[in-house]
């Protein structure tokens, strides 16, 4: 975020609330761009590297994270879009810390985004720090590109998958699936 300075930004900030008609001097918006610009800053900073904790372990079954609550933003309209993720790996000698896979997540969501990216982004994070047999991500989300406009269609669920090594198996993928089912 250093490429513009906070005055632009800012300055960008009162833009958008003029181009709204507002007035970006009246009581309730005159601080609405410094209020933005900390949260920008504090959702999209690059906090969330971490360094994998993996445990050698001999374990051969699923690991998995269900329902991890997620936020992040359309890249297309800078819209929210939330839900929940759930994330599947079948260890190879090793096994990952479990909040490292959380952290992977928020890796992951906290940048402008499409739903899509996101699972093959957290699978390629996964295979590249757990090295395991299998991965599969399957994410539900409501996207507020579609609840507020275009199709203004709220409380509907975008459900993707992305699915590598021994998930591609229909019983392990079964497995998974049912394992995350309610």
């Amino acid at each position: 975020m250093t490429a513009i300075s906070e005055k632009k930004f800012e300055e960008a900030i009162r833009t958008i609330i003029k181009y709204t008609g507002d007035d970006p001097d009246r009581e309730g918006l005159r601080e609405t761009p410094q209020r933005i610009k900390r949260f920008y800053k504090e959702w999209f900073k690059d906090e969330h590297k971490f360094i994998p904790t993996l445990f050698s372990e001999t374990y051969n079954n699923m690991v998995i994270l269900k329902d991890i609550p997620f936020y992040s933003f359309c890249e297309h309209h800078m819209l929210p879009f939330n839900g929940k993720i759930s994330v599947g790996y079948l260890p190879n000698k090793k096994v990952l810390g479990l909040s490292k896979v959380v952290r992977i997540v928020h890796k992951m969501t906290h940048k402008l985004q499409i739903q899509e990216r996101i699972g093959k982004e957290i699978a390629d994070e996964l295979e590249k720090v757990a090295k395991p047999r299998g991965v599969m991500v399957v994410i539900e989300a409501e996207h507020l590109c579609m609840s507020m406009r275009g199709v203004r269609t709220p409380g509907h669920s975008t459900i993707t998958s992305e699915i590598r090594g021994l998930f591609k198996k229909i019983e392990t993928r079964t497995e998974f699936l049912t394992l995350i089912k309610n």
